[in-house]
């Protein structure tokens, strides 16, 4: 059993601090993402005749690469401590542990929606989203 268990209210009262962090999880992977493809690039055109880079433009892309993997980390460890598990960093989709009927269920919560109104059972996953269909 987890550690914690949200009621449908708790979790969207934690969503006041998990938003900001998921939100930012998702910008990071969103950089992230654009700075791999550049790092791809780099290595092409520095391998090849250059292109007009040098290694320092790979080793800057290399270096804030790094910070943004730290910083997506912190993020992951943060909703950890809140009791939010991470199911899609780059879609920044969580899952609160909750119970439902004497058994513990998911309640499910996506970067962009405004609150937490869906559940699934453990081994069903997002495409096994149902509506919340039950009070505290």
């Amino acid at each position: 059993m987890p550690d914690r268990l949200f009621t449908p209210t708790e979790a969207n009262t934690a969503l006041e601090e998990v938003r900001p962090v998921a939100e930012r999880l998702v910008a990071v992977r969103a950089r992230m993402r654009e700075l791999e493809q550049t790092q791809r690039e780099l290595v092409t055109a520095i391998g090849g005749n250059g292109g007009g880079y040098a290694a320092s433009d790979l080793s800057a892309a290399q270096s804030e690469l790094a910070g943004l993997a730290e910083a997506a980390i912190a993020c992951v460890e943060r909703l950890d401590e809140l009791g939010v598990t991470v199911k899609d960093l780059d879609l920044g989709l969580l899952d609160f542990p909750s119970e439902r009927a004497g058994a513990v269920v998911l309640l499910c919560w996506q970067v962009g929606e405004e609150l937490v109104t869906s559940w699934h059972g453990l081994e069903e996953g997002f495409a096994g989203r149902k509506p919340i269909d039950w009070g505290e």
